[in-house]
């Protein structure tokens, strides 16, 4: 019968996903570490629940499972620290079990470390064992530890890792549902106000006509907004699809995007970028499309007319891809806060709720890359971004 502590246990063994997977590679070398300092042939990371031993790397056999009630390392875990025996034989938890009688095997020299999770639950043990008696040095004892710690932190960072993933796709398949639900009434809000703003009776209500005007603004900064928020969310799980990337290409397809906003600020646009880069194309032009809106829109606030130039810089291990304003420059105590979500830096009358640069800087780090805002030599700002020629 399962006690508490086994209950407990296997819990947290749970969490890790281990029993019934692949060998993780990290674990394996940790295993063949462990052979090598303490000068054994065998070393193997054993996980033990409330019925079973589990080993889920091992170097010098071949990884299996096995009865609690023929474990060695079971018969230690209940009271978790190091042990070293010389000779198994002699030692009375071991002197009748199976891998020492010739049963299942015939181990002599004997040693673990138990692997205890952060919240202080033992899970199992690294061990090390062979066939002929021996010993193990201080140095090779504290080496077996901090191998067993290393053990965790491999487990912790896995699960951690599976996490983030998991709440990055529940975010997004949130976001998505919320901008379906968003989207739908504020389309119809939409349709009617362009219906009342078109009719007859407006031209004798100016008030009318202006209030109508403002609303339809408001509807469309609303529907702005929750695209933000969408491409903010998506962005927490990309993975990008790395091809070859023509930035000048790539350029061209969001000015003609943004032509409207261009036309209508009289922006002019130069582009030096006829360069090719390693990434992944549709999260690129989601980048820059962001930060050439942004250098029209924030130069329009600065009551200049926008002069924005994108440029590519070949550097030994990747490109530098720069797009400069003629507006005003982010002031330099804010040009680490700007890439926090809902945070602006200038121009707090523009549309837009502060997240177009988280997301930049989310789609930047999924590509391996940095992101960061300077002072233009144009006299606005410019906002940079490198991504690596390797992952």
């Amino acid at each position: 019968m399962s006690t508490a502590h086994d209950v407990t246990r296997r819990d947290a063994i749970a969490q890790y996903r281990l029993v019934g997977e692949p060998s993780e590679p990290d674990l394996q070398g940790l295993v063949e570490l462990a052979a090598t300092v303490c000068g054994v042939p065998t070393a193997v990371i054993n996980i033990i629940d409330d019925r079973m031993q589990h080993q889920v790397a091992a170097v010098g056999i071949q990884a299996a499972s096995c009865e609690r009630e023929d474990s060695m390392c079971a018969a230690v875990i209940s009271r978790p620290g190091r042990v070293v025996v010389a000779d198994a034989r002699l030692d009375d938890r071991f002197a009748h079990n199976a891998f020492v009688t010739g049963e299942v095997a015939n181990v002599r020299f004997y040693a673990s470390s138990p692997l205890i999770t952060p919240s202080g639950v033992a899970i199992g043990t690294l061990c090390v064992f062979d066939d002929e008696v021996g010993e193990l040095s201080d140095a090779s004892a504290h080496a077996l530890d901090l191998l067993a710690h290393q053990v965790i932190d491999v487990l912790e960072l896995r699960r951690v890792q599976r996490d983030l993933l998991e709440s990055n796709q529940q975010l997004e398949s949130f976001a998505t549902q919320v901008s379906h639900d968003l989207r739908n009434p504020l389309t119809a809000l939409t349709g009617f106000l362009e219906l009342a703003a078109d009719s007859p009776e407006m031209a004798d209500a100016p008030r009318a006509a202006q209030s109508l005007a403002r609303a339809e603004a408001a509807a469309g900064r609303m529907t702005s907004m929750v695209t933000d928020l969408l491409d903010f969310a998506r962005m927490g799980g990309a993975r990008p699809h790395m091809t070859q990337v023509d930035v000048a290409e790539t350029v061209d397809a969001v000015l003609e995007d943004l032509d409207g906003a261009l036309v209508r600020t009289g922006a002019e646009v130069t582009v030096d970028a006829s360069t090719f880069v390693r990434g992944d194309d549709t999260l690129l032009r989601v980048l820059l499309q962001n930060l050439i809106a942004n250098a029209v829109k924030f130069t329009v606030a600065a009551e200049k007319v926008p002069d924005v130039r994108v440029s590519v810089e070949t550097l030994p291990d990747g490109w530098r891809i720069s797009v400069d304003d003629n507006g005003d420059a982010v002031p330099t105590e804010l040009r680490e806060r700007v890439f926090e979500p809902m945070q602006r830096g200038h121009g707090a009358d523009v549309q837009g709720i502060g997240i177009g640069l988280a997301t930049c800087r989310r789609i930047v780090e999924a590509h391996g890359g940095t992101i960061g805002l300077d002072a233009s030599p144009a006299g606005g700002t410019r906002a940079w971004f490198v991504l690596p020629a390797a992952a």
